[in-house]
């Protein structure tokens, strides 16, 4: 008996996640940041080179849904937790129906640029996994690198505020540092415009209440979070001029995406004048949440090191709908710009949440008295990964478009607080969805 009880523990024990092996089997790689740091390690995933904006996120699981998050786009992510790929990567793919996003994670493919972690998991474990960190990556043709110390990268960070990096891989981790004027900033391009979808889709369409989304680089756990608490949602680009069909719809969403918001002027312009003229709900996330503001008039501004992780705690300072003044939520955040704290705050608005680490504005708020119904939150309600504190945002948002809707005497089919799911963690495939057309 214990010799049989010896060899099932041998058996499993090869099942079970582990650090890389050495670092005879693995190229050399070194990051260097702008600012005059290089740190040497050794190179997994896609054996190629490639510049981008260092910045770090404190993050302890979710690296796979972190990676696909289109927010991330350009960018060179350190996480903050030592061992990274313990549990693989699952199957991507879902069926692509009308009830279906057609993907597990938050996108199709891998969207930042490159992943810098102190240990990667060579062995992985989880009974939903398909392939390993370093297999994907290198799928998905994009480096990594490992066996550096991230804390004193993830310090250099915060003391110096993001900054610009090379990731260089192979032969090319023997040369010399890039210049300064060399290294490539990947803000300076419209990363919403490349992250945007290119035409109109549908999902859910026979949905009770219609929302159009403005996608800026929507993560699918956006959409899967509308979906599923019963809405019909036609994703347009992030540039599209809502108001020529706003009459078709009960609601606007506006998603989260990469970048400088600054960029997306010509949607704040298109916003401003649906605010001005339409009375229905309008919610936003992160880009959006951004977009909304600069519509309302508040400036954008970049932060030092900016919000990235899922554990950003934040005040919320008035109350509306499952949302109550004076309590802190625990969320998830991937963001660089932020609105800017003003007073007076513009007429018919207010702030809604403050971040409880570094006072900058969290959410905004139509005033009771504006008779508009506008909400924005720079952090992710939808979490995947992270805190689920705020995900009843989602339906407080269609609870309104179905009671304007209702005062129009046009029925729904669902009660305004119907719909209220419960999210899956992990790997858990949610429920089938939505489709892009």
């Amino acid at each position: 008996m214990l010799v049989r009880n010896f060899t099932r523990i041998a058996r499993l024990s090869r099942g079970f996640a582990s650090h890389a092996s050495s670092s005879t089997t693995m190229p050399p790689a070194v990051l260097h940041l702008k600012t005059g740091q290089s740190f040497a390690g050794r190179s997994f995933g896609a054996p190629r080179s490639i510049f981008g904006e260092t910045v770090f996120s404190t993050s302890i699981t979710s690296y796979t849904e972190s990676m696909t998050d289109p927010s991330y786009r350009g960018q060179i992510l350190v996480f903050t937790t030592p061992l990274i790929g313990n549990y693989g990567v699952p199957n991507n793919k879902t069926p692509v129906n009308s009830h279906d996003v057609g993907v597990t994670l938050e996108s199709e493919k891998i969207q930042c640029s490159a992943v810098v972690v102190a240990d990667v998991a060579e062995k992985f474990s989880h009974y939903t996994a398909v392939e390993s960190l370093a297999a994907w990556c290198q799928r998905n043709n994009v480096p990594g690198i490992t066996g550096v110390d991230t804390r004193a990268i993830t310090r250099l960070l915060r003391d110096q505020g993001t900054t610009l990096g090379r990731l260089a891989v192979g032969p090319d981790a023997c040369l010399a540092p890039p210049r300064p004027e060399e290294y490539w900033d990947p803000t300076t391009e419209n990363l919403v415009a490349q992250a945007s979808t290119n035409a109109p889709y549908d999902l859910n369409p026979s949905g009770d209440v219609k929302i159009a989304v403005l996608d800026f680089g929507a993560k699918a756990n956006i959409l899967r979070s509308l979906v599923r608490r019963g809405a019909a949602v036609t994703v347009l680009p992030w540039n599209f001029d809502f108001n020529k069909i706003r009459d078709q719809y009960d609601g606007l969403f506006l998603s989260n995406g990469p970048g400088d918001p600054n960029h997306c002027m010509e949607a704040a312009m298109h916003l401003r004048k649906t605010l001005q003229e339409w009375d229905k709900p309008v919610f936003g996330i992160c880009m959006g949440h951004q977009v909304i503001g600069m519509a309302a008039g508040l400036e954008a501004y970049r932060m030092t090191f900016g919000n990235r992780g899922h554990n950003q705690p934040v005040l919320a300072l008035a109350s509306s709908g499952s949302i109550k003044a004076g309590r802190v939520y625990v969320t998830s955040q991937n963001h660089q710009y932020a609105l800017k704290l003003q007073d007076p705050f513009p007429a018919g608005w207010e702030p809604f949440f403050i971040n409880c680490n570094d006072s900058s504005v969290e959410g905004i708020k139509s005033t009771p008295e504006s008779g508009k119904k506008v909400w924005g939150v720079q952090f992710h309600p939808e979490s995947a990964g992270g805190p689920l504190d705020t995900i009843e945002m989602f339906t407080d948002f269609l609870a309104e478009c179905r009671a304007h809707k209702l005062q129009l005497n046009i029925p729904t089919s669902q009660p305004m607080d119907a719909a209220r799911v419960v999210p899956q963690l992990g790997f858990e495939t949610p429920q089938r969805v939505a489709v892009a057309a």
